[in-house]
């Protein structure tokens, strides 16, 4: 059975600002994973979002089916995934559906009298978050060593490119004697995401993904007083990964199939969809030379999503 990983505490809470960079910086260096606690979203608008979430994907498919993904907004049925190409599987076992920027109005919603309170539960979400996630970047631009304004300067917080994942993992499927994966290991796309669950087991990490055999450890909820404690579980992203040459880790993880009903909520926070990312100058040197050319952040990302979705 694989160990359960004990992961850093990040809380956005503290006065001292210096003190919490260098806890970020720790933790991406050593696991590209770490709890945020005090975040600032309420743990009566998590539990909403979890019921929103539940009721949407208790439609019949035929229902679901009619906001089917566009310009990846909508709806992503069973096996539309495969996150790890490598795999012998015909796809990922989870649904999902995603919300993107509030502001390009290109995302699909329910109908307001078939889910009331739907549409609006998710934008005060999205909003909510991206709060927190625009607060713990200048956090990693200080763990890096610039500016706390850094990325705000360089316009990358100029409309941000977030989207929310709401996720479902069935919890009876069949065997059909090849190998399940809720989700099959990977590294995430983008800057950061910012992940909540239920609770219910399944999410591990592999800290080593050069390394083989592959060492797998599992990353359990954070619980208090016997009630799931609404932490964020955040990791960095292969985008955060170029942009530091490497310093930060963008670790492998995947989600094993939970033998139960489990929901999940990503939220990835990237930053906005023109910015070029390049090596930070805090991060090169004469002996460490930038590993990657300049990009632009949409490029990027539609180049990896391509690969990874069957839509």
């Amino acid at each position: 059975m694989p160990e359960a990983l004990q992961l850093p505490i990040v809380d956005l809470s503290s006065p001292d600002s210096l003190s919490i960079a260098n806890s970020i910086r720790q933790a991406c260096i050593e696991h590209g994973f770490f709890y945020l606690v005090n975040h600032g979203v309420e743990e009566e608008l998590l539990k909403k979002v979890f019921e929103q979430s539940s009721k949407f994907f208790s439609l019949p498919i035929e229902e679901k089916m009619k906001l089917s993904v566009k310009n990846y907004r909508g709806y992503t049925a069973l096996y539309a995934q495969k996150l790890d190409s490598s795999s012998n599987a015909k796809g990922d076992t989870n649904e999902g559906f995603y919300v993107g920027p509030l502001a390009d109005h290109l995302n699909q919603w329910p109908l307001e009298e078939d889910l009331p309170s739907w549409r609006s539960t998710m934008e005060t979400y999205h909003k909510k978050v991206l709060s927190a996630g625009t607060k713990l970047i200048s956090l990693i631009a200080l763990a890096l060593k610039l500016d706390e304004d850094f990325f705000e300067k360089r316009g990358a917080l100029n409309e941000p490119y977030a989207f929310i994942r709401l996720l479902h993992y069935p919890g009876d499927l069949e065997s059909s004697g090849e190998e399940i994966y809720g989700a099959s290991a990977h590294s995430d796309f983008g800057m950061m995401t910012l992940l909540v669950t239920d609770g219910v087991p399944g999410l591990q990490v592999c800290r080593e993904k050069s390394k083989q055999p592959q060492v797998w450890e599992d990353v359990p909820s954070m619980i208090s007083d016997g009630r799931l404690f609404m932490a964020f579980i955040v990791n960095i992203g292969d985008m955060m990964e170029r942009w530091t040459n490497c310093l930060f880790r963008s670790t492998l993880h995947r989600v094993l199939p939970p033998g139960q009903e489990r929901y999940s909520v990503a939220f990835f926070m990237n930053p906005n969809k023109d910015i070029i990312v390049e090596c930070l100058e805090s991060c090169c040197s004469e002996s460490s030379p930038p590993r990657f050319p300049p990009i632009r952040l949409l490029d990027y990302l539609e180049e990896r999503l391509s690969l990874a979705y069957r839509l």
